[in-house]
């Protein structure tokens, strides 16, 4: 379901940016979420009661911990320029906060009676790499989302709406893939379907890196992209239920939102190192266009001049980019790592999950 709605909002996003305003695209969810909160009352049974305290410095703790690192993270990232903002003083501030108050979150965790986080989630081998795939997924998979967009609309000039139907064949292949998944983990477990998904998604984000601006749409964009939607939804279903194998019903929300907060956390990283990567390569790439440009001796001037400017910010752009997917294609090769090593999940421990619990990939 969580994909299906990926799907509506590719096409939704790109009506509303292409013949409104992109602010609406934030507008939208205003109206969404009071339908959303309507309906609970009616749908949603009340859940059990348990006794116990509210883990308020835990909440306070993990939460600005948290935001702080993803706002340090997503300031970090090199511009378009080529300026590294690693070394701003809002960056550093953000990150030695994340540091200090993730660190006291830990201890409190540690000596609460009813932490936010139970220790005991994360003493499952299997577990704990669930969620580091899920960091890593989430790393590899916000940044090329983030890249491609800017590829199709500023080299291949694609608009919203356009850029939005040609991601979708990749959502239809995370659905297809995620429902193979699904009737397979039963049958061979969740290691193999995880090693497999990894290594295909590594793959696909290999020949993604090979794309220019030169590139067609079947042969650049489509294929590699279908490539990783498999390997994904091969991953997606497997990596929900490890990560409920085993736990309890009072720590089944803890263990479940855990692979969210990997996947956003990820996101954070993989646009602060893919952004620094990819913008610093095609700052390089400019400058060495201009230089090559200056020493060879071209004056061009009115449509000619436009012309080679755009040819030249293409081609840097192009390379940035490629640099990016490579970066994301040695995360997802680091997933398959991590799935080697930590892994050990088998199908009859798979057996008592409860599939409801799973979260949203």
């Amino acid at each position: 379901m969580s994909v299906a709605g990926a799907a509506v909002g590719l096409i939704a996003g790109g009506l509303l940016v292409n013949y409104l305003s992109w602010r609406w695209i934030m507008f939208v969810n205003v109206p969404i979420g009071l339908v959303v909160a309507a309906l609970a009352t009616r749908v949603l049974p009340e859940s059990q009661r348990r006794a116990g305290r509210f883990d308020l410095p835990g909440a306070i703790t993990g939460t600005l911990g948290i935001t702080s690192l993803v706002y340090g993270l997503s300031s970090a990232a090199t511009s378009e320029s080529g300026v590294s903002h690693w070394g701003d003083t809002k960056v550093i501030v953000s990150l030695v906060a994340a540091v200090v108050l993730l660190v006291a979150f830990g201890f409190i965790e540690v000596r609460s009676r009813h932490a936010l986080l139970p220790m005991r989630v994360l003493r499952s081998r299997d577990r704990s790499g669930a969620y580091l795939i899920s960091l890593c997924v989430g790393t590899a998979l916000f940044g090329m989302f983030f890249f491609l967009t800017l590829f199709v609309q500023n080299v291949w000039g694609y608009s919203p709406l356009r850029a939005g139907i040609a991601f979708l064949p990749m959502v239809g292949m995370i659905m297809a893939a995620s429902g193979v998944a699904s009737q397979l983990v039963a049958r061979i477990g969740a290691r193999p379907l995880m090693i497999t998904g990894a290594t295909i998604m590594a793959g696909g984000m290999v020949w993604l890196s090979r794309i220019t601006e030169h590139s067609t749409y079947v042969g650049g964009l489509l294929g590699p992209m279908m490539l990783t939607a498999l390997g994904l939804g091969l991953v997606f279903v497997p990596l929900s239920l490890v990560s409920l194998t085993k736990v309890g019903n009072a720590d089944a929300g803890v263990a479940s939102s855990m692979l969210n907060v990997g996947q956003q956390v990820g996101g954070s990283i993989g646009l602060a190192v893919l952004g620094t990567v990819a913008w610093s390569t095609v700052a390089t790439s400019l400058r060495s266009a201009a230089a090559a440009a200056a020493k060879a001796g071209h004056q061009v001037s009115g449509a000619k001049a436009v012309a080679l400017q755009k040819a030249m910010t293409d081609h840097a752009l192009a390379a940035g980019f490629s640099k990016g997917f490579l970066v994301s294609a040695g995360i997802a090769v680091l997933a398959l790592v991590i799935t080697l090593v930590a892994i050990r999940v088998t199908r009859k421990d798979l057996a008592g999950v409860d599939l409801m619990a799973a979260p949203a990939g």
